[in-house]
């Protein structure tokens, strides 16, 4: 299996290529990062993007298929705050438009280019398998607090365009799926300012949150593909 992770310089993505790297029936690694990439080892491969330069993601999706298709893509990319730039909204009063194009660019457009240049290099055989990481809060059906408006709206524009994805690959190739996956809260960087309210059982370390997605994604055959799921495995709604 020919496997491929974005935002490897994460705590998820690190968590991922690692678990998939220790796997006897994966092949090779590409571990893409944007700060710096991990050099070379083993079955990894690493390599430099940037969600905000296409040119950087077409030129990743170019080289990785040189050697044969990709077998599964798991994007692990995200932003919830920047301070003192970016910070999530308690009010619409704080609403701040550039702040929000930013979160916006990360969540929801970056994703959707790596989409773009690597659904069409997925494998026609077998169950080939596009994820993006996304998060309950970006689900609309789900929203019971409001506030958050810029990450929520990212990821719930995130979501729509996965599930438009997903419609699409059907038809171009349809033994493949894409879905959404929502890890739960992981004890990252991204979520530390807003742990205090997380009891310890529904806060999972890096590689314990690796492992539960990607026992999910096992679990997925082609006709769950558009579909929204949460780290074990139950359905979120849209």
């Amino acid at each position: 299996m020919r496997c491929a992770v974005f935002g490897a310089g994460g705590g998820i993505g690190a968590a991922l290529v690692a678990r998939l790297e220790a796997r006897d029936d994966v092949s090779v690694v590409y571990s893409g990062s944007r700060s710096q990439a991990v050099p070379d080892s083993g079955k990894r491969r690493s390599f430099r993007f940037d969600l905000t330069n296409e040119a950087s993601i077409a030129d990743a999706a170019e080289t990785m298929v040189r050697n044969g298709p990709l077998d599964l893509v798991i994007v692990a990319t995200g932003i919830l705050q920047d301070e003192p730039a970016i910070r999530p909204e308690r009010t619409w009063s704080a609403i701040d438009p550039d702040a929000m194009a930013r979160v916006f660019a990360i969540n929801a457009t970056g994703p959707a280019v790596v989409a773009k240049h690597m659904l069409p290099r997925l494998s026609r055989e077998g169950a080939a398998k596009f994820a993006v990481l996304s998060a309950r809060v970006g689900s609309i059906g789900d929203n019971r607090l409001g506030g958050w408006h810029a990450y929520r709206a990212s990821k719930a524009a995130l979501n729509m365009l996965v599930r438009n994805f997903a419609i699409e690959l059907g038809r171009r190739n349809p033994g493949a799926l894409a879905v959404v996956l929502h890890p739960g809260t992981v004890d990252t960087s991204l979520s530390a300012p807003f742990q205090a309210n997380v009891g310890p059982e529904k806060l999972f370390d890096a590689d314990r949150a690796a492992m539960q997605l990607l026992n999910v994604l096992e679990s997925l055959s082609p006709a769950q593909s558009g579909s929204f799921f949460a780290w074990d495995g139950s359905p979120i709604p849209w």
